[in-house]
């Protein structure tokens, strides 16, 4: 079984998020900010980082770049999910480094089916 970081600042999401993955059988961790995604992170090394991009304090797009850009945790697969639907929005958020980018509302399915195929379960 493996361990998902949630970083999601609506409570309804990230419970939306939490509720799905332990369903799919992935232990699920949660951070509201990319600072406490990182001390986290720190404590936790997670197989898996669900990412929101609008945050409070530093976006996702930031903290995705810093994970990609250190070597410790660079390896770990990040899969963004957002609103913002836009091609080039997809587009911005692989070029940050994402393994995945779903747009929201979330399908569940496709969600668990994404983490376990990055995490290889």
């Amino acid at each position: 079984m493996g361990t998902a970081l949630v970083v999601e600042d609506s409570l309804t999401d990230m419970k939306i998020f939490s509720s799905c993955l332990q369903q799919g059988g992935i232990n699920v961790l949660i951070a509201q900010s990319g600072e406490e995604a990182l001390t986290k992170i720190t404590s936790y090394t997670p197989d898996v980082i669900i990412l929101d991009i609008v945050l409070p304090g530093c976006s996702g797009f930031e903290l995705c770049r810093e994970l990609k850009a250190d070597h410790s945790t660079s390896s770990i697969p990040i899969v963004m999910c957002s609103t913002k639907r836009g091609e080039m929005d997809k587009f911005w958020g692989m070029k940050q480094g994402a393994d995945a980018y779903l747009p929201k509302p979330i399908d569940q399915e496709e969600l668990v089916r994404t983490v376990k195929n990055l995490i290889k379960i």
